[in-house]
């Protein structure tokens, strides 16, 4: 009789004590009326609008040629898809916001082997950024201690202690969600799809001079990512490799602070699909050849409205010689700037010549994560857009073209994406 007493009474509590929390955070009874009550995520809130990024609302267009294929390719076949919303950054990437990142890798490292390390709630170690940013870099005695990652003595010009670029690693991990979907791998350990690999992200400097025989471009290759003259340009010299750890880096910075602020982590940055860009380049205008419409490259002024060569190769009529600062030129109806023009930009998606025909019409994309074992045409990434040394027919939003994905280039930067819910407008 104790023991049925107890357990009335216990029940009882239950059935009174069972709490939720409200929008305002206070409790609120959800078991009192008996009835079923939705109980919303333990964070409070959610992030604010993205910073530099527009909404791509979700729509309908034909993608592939607006205009006659005119070297008859046929590796893009006009057909009807529909594209579910994003957000994507307005400009290309600039040489200041990956700095951010690279800065973020040096001085990671840097803290680990200085020991400023602080231990969680949990047990589990992490970096504490309070002491990393005080890290004095231009001190002797500091980089003395960080020995390993400084030029070695015969790599230097008199003597000076500079960081040594291949040092500079970022450690991906994450899950390989497609393998993790296929119906063959259910009920496999979560460990079988977690993958870590580690990444230069300094960018390769010398492909200006690399991409262009019997040219004089050591200036470019000198200035252009260390100059802050150039803080505001697209970042060039970054494979498609290190732009997806670009990605990543970025969604573990803002989901930290998110979750620091007791607020919902988001989804992740990530490359657009081949889709996605296209979709955004047109904004809007589903049968035009160009982000600003049909058909030219010059307004009725006749001034041009794209970094690109025009005519047989007048550079700087068009305002830059090389590329231009990252904002340059009327953004498109969706506010996305030089989706036509100065550089070209990776996507997520792999370059195969046949893919319009087997793509599904709905969010289309066909992705392979090559090895470096993988053969060549198994490592081609489609690029979108045209840049500053290619001439107006690359500049059409249709235009396919294709790179390595190990390979980097004076011409090609990129831009990221994310998927967040159209709320954040406001």
């Amino acid at each position: 009789m104790k023991n049925q007493s107890f357990v009335i009474l216990l029940l009882a509590a239950l059935s009174t004590a069972v709490v939720s929390c409200n929008k305002s955070g206070k409790s609120k009874s959800i078991a009192g009326d008996g009835q079923l009550h939705g109980v919303a995520p333990a964070a409070r809130s959610s992030m604010t609008r993205p910073l530099g990024m527009s909404y791509i609302p979700p729509g309908t267009f034909h993608m592939g040629p607006s205009d006659e294929d005119v070297n008859y390719n046929f590796t893009a076949r006009n057909k009807q898809v529909s594209i579910s919303g994003f957000w994507m950054d307005k400009t290309e990437i600039t040489n200041n916001e990956y700095r951010r990142f690279v800065y973020w890798v040096r001085d990671s490292l840097a803290a680990v082997r200085l020991g400023f390390m602080k231990t969680g709630t949990g047990g589990d170690t992490a970096i504490d950024w309070k002491r990393a940013a005080s890290i004095k870099w231009g001190d002797k005695g500091t980089l003395e201690k960080l020995n390993d990652l400084i030029l070695t003595p015969d790599n230097r010009l008199y003597g000076k202690m500079d960081i040594d670029p291949d040092m500079i690693v970022y450690n991906v991990q994450g899950f390989n969600l497609k393998e993790a979907a296929k119906r063959e791998n259910a009920g496999r350990a979560r460990k079988d799809f977690i993958y870590r690999y580690n990444q230069k992200v300094y960018p390769d400097t010398l492909c200006w001079m690399r991409d262009f025989s019997y040219s004089y471009n050591e200036p470019m290759t000198k200035r252009y990512f260390a100059h802050p003259s150039f803080g505001e340009y697209p970042v060039v010299g970054v494979n498609w490799k290190q732009a997806n750890a670009f990605c990543h880096w970025r969604t573990h910075y803002l989901n930290s602070y998110l979750e620091g602020h007791k607020k919902a982590p988001e989804s992740d940055f990530r490359l657009p699909s081949e889709a996605e860009w296209e979709y955004a380049a047109r904004g809007g205008r589903t049968q035009s050849m160009f982000p600003w419409g049909n058909y030219y490259l010059r307004n009725k002024k006749g001034c041009l409205l794209a970094n690109f060569k025009p005519g047989r190769g007048n550079y700087p009529e068009d305002g830059g010689f090389y590329t231009v600062r990252a904002d340059s030129y009327w953004p498109n109806d969706f506010g996305l700037y030089n989706m036509a023009g100065n550089v070209s930009e990776w996507t997520n998606s792999l370059f195969y010549e046949g893919s319009y025909n087997f793509q599904h019409d709905m969010n289309p994309d066909v992705q392979w994560n090559a090895l470096d074992t993988d053969p060549p045409s198994m490592k081609r990434k489609v690029i979108r857009g045209g840049s500053w040394k290619d001439v107006g027919f690359y500049l059409q939003t249709s235009t396919r073209q294709y790179e390595y994905q190990d390979t980097t280039k004076s011409y090609i930067g990129f831009r990221c994406v994310i998927d967040l819910p159209a709320q954040y407008r406001k």
